[in-house]
């Protein structure tokens, strides 16, 4: 272990953190802490300080005037993705994860992330919210580094890896792997978490990272209603999308006020971004850009991203201009941090601890970089893609914009400027073709291993070439048929006799297969997943393939779930595991527990 701690508290004089800047550390005693803020489908424009004229955010506003800024960065157009190249400092399609479902949300196994770096660094390490990078082992945060860990399961509260019928308010989270109730809206319950784990940490003496990745303001749309309210006037789904926002600016602003209390706040990295451009609010402001999210145009993925620590001098406001993008804040923080990067890790990204500068701009290499949208099974080259550069942006390798006098993106420039889109379209061939060899590497879920035996396994990483019942209201309406069902990639840990408990409702609903389920409760905004009425499936028979072998037996009446038992060898298979009914009509089991028998 790369316990750095110790050598941080023999530091009594003056350091440079950047091996060469001028942002230097006065009289640096104690390693910095680090919080990262990150949200979920809030754009560039969706703050007050970046100009828009109906959302309040006055606490993420005081950070802005207090912070750096970086004003050209970059992530990718949807969840998953900017997450794996945050966590990673690699691009996102390198890391296996290139949409947000069908198993290609899962961050491979061989990737070492934020969390394990700073844990092997001697940090205490906490995840809290959402991660949206795998459920399973050895895809959870908890695999990957974070010792302290509350989550919603997927991409979303409701969707179907969480715990069946939440709904933004009140229900049941993981808590180091297993689920606890909680209470109150979402993002109150992740902030109250993570503040109890920095106030722990702190009595402990340990340096702490605390990366706090909120769902909201993803839809659904529900907001506490005293959030909304003053957004009435607007359609109910952007009042509910603003409502969320104020509220996490709340939470911004008591989690920096905790830190100064407890004497936290002049040695905290405190970093506020967001994973892509607006969902909900470009009709009322989107900083002059096109596109939204899931866009390659600069709408679906410029975003902001504030850092302010005290001690460090990164203080006061100042804008840094140069473009940068979600692959350098790993190397950045530990540039920042002294804590030594994974021996076999190259990153993609570069540190950018050279230009966070008190006074003036440095020298800094003209950069190309790449981002995507694919969300298909496969990637494909040149879709929905944007090539950048400080200047340029080359789109889906046909269109090209003059950013400096078309930051609208209005204007196809393609013609008059044919060297530049060779240069841009040279630079992504050949990144391209360093990537594609590794995408038929595909992730896995153990089965039988022991730090998740039984495995359960949902609906939400078939692999498939259309969708998947990704959310609890498609399990409710038994959503099938070939584009809506398929398989999952698996890796068997040790040979020996396995179960296979198929269930159409989870184990917590304790409900028969054929039974319907009632609509759920609502809740403030818009209509929740629970809401939608449970379909009945009348299954009589169930089935099991793995590999080469395949189990048939009877579903009886009323039964809760089906059990198949199977010798399997170790190693990798696909499995799919369905429900059919008297006319041959073929269901997937939407909740399958693997576990490997004693």
């Amino acid at each position: 272990m790369r316990n750095l701690v110790a050598v941080w508290f023999l530091l009594i004089s003056i350091v440079s953190f950047d091996r060469g800047s001028d942002v230097v550390l006065a009289q640096q005693t104690a390693p910095p802490n680090v919080v990262i803020v990150i949200t979920d489908d809030q754009g560039y424009g969706d703050l007050s300080c970046l100009g828009n004229p109906v959302l309040k955010t006055p606490h993420l506003d005081d950070l802005h005037r207090q912070s750096f800024r970086l004003t050209n960065y970059h992530v990718s157009p949807t969840c998953s993705p900017t997450r794996a190249a945050l966590q990673t400092g690699h691009w996102t399609n390198r890391t296996g994860v290139w949409h947000t479902i069908m198993g290609r949300s899962m961050l491979r196994e061989n990737e070492i992330t934020i969390g394990q770096m700073f844990h092997d660094a001697g940090y205490a390490t906490g995840m809290f919210g959402k991660w949206h990078l795998g459920d399973n082992y050895p895809f959870r945060p908890e695999d990957r580094g974070y010792t302290e860990v509350l989550r919603h399961g997927g991409g979303g509260v409701g969707q179907t890896p969480d715990y069946w019928d939440n709904a933004y308010f009140d229900g049941s989270y993981w808590h180091n792997g297993e689920p606890v109730p909680v209470q109150g809206f979402c993002t109150d319950v992740f902030f109250d978490y993570a503040q109890q784990f920095i106030k722990d940490q702190h009595q402990a003496g340990k340096p702490f990272l605390a990366y706090i990745s909120t769902n909201a303001p993803h839809g659904p749309m529900h907001s506490p209603e005293k959030y909304s309210e003053p957004y009435s006037d607007q359609p109910k789904n952007v009042a509910n999308f603003l409502g969320m926002i104020a509220n996490i600016d709340d939470n911004v602003g008591q989690l920096r006020a905790f830190l100064q209390e407890q004497g936290l706040a002049e040695n905290t990295i405190f970093i506020f971004t967001t994973d892509n451009g607006t969902s909900s609010g470009a009709k009322i402001f989107n900083a002059g850009m096109r596109g939204q999210k899931g866009s390659e145009y600069d709408g679906g993925h410029r975003v902001p991203f504030f850092v302010h620590w005290p001690q460090g001098n990164l203080t006061g406001g100042r804008d840094v201009h140069p473009i940068t993008a979600h692959v350098d804040i790993l190397p950045t923080l530990l540039d920042l941090c002294h804590v030594q990067p994974h021996p076999d890790v190259r990153f993609d990204g570069a540190s950018l601890a050279p230009l966070l500068r008190k006074e003036k701009e440095v020298e800094w290499p003209k950069r190309i970089l790449v981002t995507d949208s694919q969300r298909v099974k496969d990637p494909i080259k040149w879709r929905k893609s944007a090539v950048m550069t400080d200047r340029w942006r080359l789109v889906n390798g046909k269109q090209l914009f003059d950013m400096q006098n078309d930051p609208g993106q209005k204007q196809d420039v393609a013609a008059q400027h044919p060297q530049v889109v060779k240069r841009l379209t040279d630079f992504y061939d050949n990144w391209w073709d360093e990537l594609e060899p590794t995408f038929s590497q595909s992730t896995q879920i153990y089965l039988g291993h022991p730090a998740e035996n039984p495995a359960r396994l949902t609906s939400h990483d078939w692999i498939t070439t259309g969708t998947t019942p990704w959310n609890q209201a498609h399990v409710r309406r038994a959503l099938n048929g070939p584009a809506n069902t398929g398989f999952w990639n698996v890796n068997v840990d040790k040979a020996g006799r396995y179960s296979f408990e198929l269930r159409r409702w989870p184990r917590e609903v304790d409900r028969a297969i054929d039974a319907p389920l009632p609509a759920g409760a609502a809740v403030p905004g818009a209509k929740a997943f629970r809401e939608t009425p449970g379909k009945s499936i009348q299954a009589v028979k169930a089935r099991v393939q793995i590999g080469q072998l395949t189990r048939e037996v009877d579903v009886p009446a009323g039964a809760k779930q089906v059990t198949l038992e199977m010798d399997l060898p170790a190693g990798p298979q696909q499995l799919s595991a369905t429900f059919l009914d008297a006319a041959g009509e073929e269901y997937g089991a939407y909740f399958v527990y693997v576990e490997r028998q004693p």
